[in-house]
């Protein structure tokens, strides 16, 4: 068996580095839609929901500026956060 590395396999590692955490992606969409759930059920109010989005953003910060996280991780995690108080949001319209 050879060790030769093949210039695919460096392609597919660098494509799979550039795209979201399957994890990750998994876990966000779960959270928010439990959210959504919680809303149409009556256990939450929209504006309860946008509170509990809006302290995980400053969880995020603080959870951040200790791990010593780069500046460009946190704000690509606020963005985020952010998307799912505008989609709550856009419900309680």
């Amino acid at each position: 068996m050879s060790d030769e590395i093949n210039d695919n396999d460096s392609r597919e590692a660098a494509a799979r580095l550039d795209e979201p955490d399957a994890h990750g992606q998994a876990a966000l969409l779960l959270a928010e839609s439990i959210l959504h759930a919680l809303i149409e059920h009556g256990t939450l109010t929209n504006p309860q929901a946008i509170a509990v989005v809006e302290s995980a953003a400053e969880v995020k910060v603080e959870v951040a500026t200790l791990a010593g996280e780069s500046r460009k991780r946190m704000e690509e995690s606020l963005a985020l956060l952010s998307r799912i108080t505008i989609s709550m949001q856009t419900d309680s319209q």
